[in-house]
């Protein structure tokens, strides 16, 4: 299938701040010179900030790694998951049909998305509220004829229950999804044949379900809001922009101490050096360059401040970022007391 970028195109594209925070720590998951690496994440976060992908947000995202735009465009133009031109505003409905659902009824459910949202996929509403789309084996077979709208599937879907769903979203309800005949999960239609033991004690909604109904955020877009940014590979949390403005400079508090480079030793004690090595993360390239930087032994390490982890990290050349992300200071203190790796 051609995929070409629409013919419609916004001036321009910024990640709100917490998209931009977001965005940011996922590149550092990846080795300097290897950031390339985060542009489905990134393509997928700008993706979810409009709604569809631009050409200005493709472009803005290559930036951000340092690729030409062309390799940015192939994959965005590529994975069907980019949607290259504007969605519903409330969804976009995403009919499997493949098989078991084109046999158990999906060509009913597109004879509903063709007359309330368009006559064809990929067009917006009248209203512009939603938009669809027909795709591949969405991995649901139990429940089929199925959908997938925003996060959630919506399964065991008739004409009916579909043309009710549009309406609760048009309205500004989330429904509830998971199936939609009353089945639990996937259990036979005609009821449990076994495990029935089970059955007497189950919730009111399956696990997936739930989640879906404590959070009511299904059909809602990520904005960087939802829960704290999680770095665990740089030792800290990055926590997302605030949506209130920030205080003026002047009250702003004081900047974290600057790097600062821990004291080193010209050769290893008496005795000769520690095996660097046993420290998880440090191969022999590291110790020889931790040797270079003049530590050579467990006790060094163990006492390093945040503002010397933050200088070694920052000179690790080919290795930045490894002290944080495998706490070798946990690590070497627990050495030099005695402690096995």
């Amino acid at each position: 299938m051609l995929r070409r970028l629409h013919k419609e195109q916004p001036a321009s594209f910024e990640f709100t701040p917490a998209n931009l925070a977001w965005a940011k720590g996922q590149i550092t998951k990846y080795p300097e010179g290897r950031q390339a690496s985060a542009i489905i994440p990134l393509l997928w976060r700008a993706q979810e900030q409009e709604g569809w992908l631009s050409r200005p947000a493709i472009e803005h995202v290559a930036d951000m790694l340092g690729l030409a735009h062309i390799r940015a465009l192939e994959v965005a133009t590529f994975y069907f998951m980019f949607q290259l031109q504007p969605v519903g505003t409330v969804a976009h409905i995403q009919i499997c049909g493949t098989t078991s659902c084109m046999i158990c009824g999906a060509e009913e459910l597109i004879s509903v998305c063709k007359e309330r949202i368009a006559p064809t996929p990929h067009t917006l509403s009248a209203d512009g509220k939603f938009s669809w789309e027909e795709v591949e084996c969405l991995g649901a077979c139990t429940n089929a004829p199925m959908a997938q709208i925003g996060k959630d599937y919506y399964e065991d879907l008739t004409a009916s229950s579909l043309n009710r769903l549009l309406d609760e979203m048009s309205g500004g309800r989330a429904p509830v999804p998971g199936p939609q005949n009353g089945r639990y999960a996937s259990e036979p239609l005609k009821g449990l044949t076994s495990l029935k033991d089970h059955d007497a004690g189950k919730a009111q909604y399956n696990a997936s379900v739930q989640r879906a109904v404590d959070l009511r955020d299904g059909i809602k877009r990520i904005d960087g809001t939802e829960v704290p940014l999680l770095t665990p590979w740089l030792g800290k949390a990055a926590k997302p922009a605030k949506a209130k403005a920030e205080k003026p400079a002047a009250a702003a508090a004081p900047a974290s101490a600057p790097a600062q480079k821990p004291t080193g030793l010209a050769a290893a004690r008496d005795g000769g050096a520690d095996d660097l090595k046993r420290i998880k993360g440090v191969g022999p390239k590291l110790e020889a360059l931790l040797h270079g930087l003049g530590y050579f032994h467990f006790d060094q390490i163990a006492t390093w401040t945040a503002a010397e982890v933050a200088w070694v990290d920052d000179n690790l050349e080919g290795f930045k970022g490894r002290v944080s992300r495998d706490n070798w200071v946990a690590q070497a203190k627990a050495l030099a007391e005695g402690g096995k790796d």
